[in-house]
């Protein structure tokens, strides 16, 4: 087929089922399809570089793959049409990115009956089939996100310290595994009566607006008695700082923690010392095993053994898992990032004011 109608055709069909995103990657006579479907837009590393890098390591381990690349916008009953509108279509595989766990069943059962394997990436999706699952190991991003701030609180000079605990989307296996890896290190400080919650709330897909808004609310409740918010990812923390902002703090007067993707927005709040810290997940790492999950499977050879390294369990079986390492990342190891080729200093300093880590590097 050529390019021109392979384009018409995808973007009708995403039309139909009601996509708020659409793009792909169309090959002269390719003979099969693998779809990718992002949960949402509030969470910005999908469709900025989730996407275009898994569509990049596509082209290397199975260039005569069609790629298409569509956005559930948060809601789960459009990904289920966009499942149902690839099976029709003739996905080889789909790669789901959901956009709500707990209501994922059906957009699985649905792939499972038509005998399309679903590989889930970074989130979980609960109620079906999948055959295999490439993700972050979670519950080492909450470890690390508690360890920091554990440190954090036991430097600070005060007999109680008071945490608002922003959390992510109830229910989902991430936020499980990151609130554990968080308790583990935040309960003996809550027992020992170190630590006071002031406030905790999940965030309904990971809206940062959301995030805000309980900052904003947590604040006002508690007259400002609060000495740290720990979060659970970058978009979250952002939310959390334009609350701060908003009520006139500056940089550093309440400590904002727990940050993760390493997105260039939170590397420069850290950089001007709004974020203490995020958690480096390399997303090339991510795109090109689950590339490698994915081409295999279209060429008939199931899922590469090599790189399961564990299960999640998403209520109907235990998924095969290929676990991916993190690293924690605050304004003493930036450059680790620079260093890695993720982000430039430039990118990182952009648009920031008389931030110390960036002094001499843009």
């Amino acid at each position: 087929m050529d390019v021109t109608r392979c384009i018409s055709r995808i973007l009708a069909g995403a039309f139909v089922a009601g996509a708020l995103y659409s793009s792909q990657v169309c090959l002269a006579d390719a003979a099969d399809k693998v779809f990718m479907l992002l949960p949402n837009t509030t969470t910005t590393r999908f469709e900025a570089r989730d996407a275009p890098l898994f569509v990049e390591a596509m082209k290397k381990d199975a260039p005569n793959v069609e790629v298409v690349v569509q956005n559930g916008g948060g809601d789960p009953v459009r990904q289920q049409r966009l499942v149902e509108d690839a099976i029709s279509q003739g996905a080889k595989a789909i790669v789901l990115v959901a956009s709500d766990a707990n209501l994922a069943a059906g957009s699985l059962n649905a792939a499972a009956d038509a005998h399309v394997p679903v590989v889930l990436y970074d989130h979980d999706a609960r109620g079906g089939k999948a055959a295999a699952h490439v993700v972050f190991d979670s519950l080492a991003v909450g470890e690390v996100q508690g360890k920091r701030a554990a440190e954090l609180i036991e430097s600070m000079k005060k007999d109680v310290v008071y945490v608002a605990l922003v959390k992510g989307q109830e229910g989902e296996y991430g936020t499980q595994q990151y609130e554990k890896g968080q308790r583990e290190f935040l309960d003996p400080l809550i027992k020992s009566g170190k630590v006071s919650i002031a406030c905790e709330q999940y965030t309904q897909n990971w809206d940062p607006h959301l995030a805000q808004s309980f900052s904003e609310d947590c604040l006002t409740r508690t007259g400002g008695k609060v000495d740290m918010f720990i979060t659970m990812n970058d978009g979250c923390a952002g939310g959390t700082i334009a609350a701060l902002v908003s009520q006139g703090y500056k940089p550093g007067k309440i400590i904002v923690t727990g940050g993760q993707n390493a997105d260039v927005e939170a590397l420069g709040y850290i950089a001007e010392g709004w974020l203490d810290n995020t958690v480096l997940k390399d997303l090339r790492t991510q795109a090109s095993k689950a590339a490698e999950v994915v081409a295999s499977i279209v060429d008939g050879k199931g899922v590469p053994k090599e790189l399961v390294n564990g299960t999640v369990n998403n209520g109907f079986m235990d998924v095969p898992a290929v676990f991916l390492p993190v690293k924690n990342i605050t304004a003493n190891n930036l450059q680790d990032v620079v260093t890695a080729g993720i982000w430039t200093w430039l990118q990182i300093c952009k648009g920031t004011t008389d931030a110390p880590a960036c002094n001499g590097k843009q």
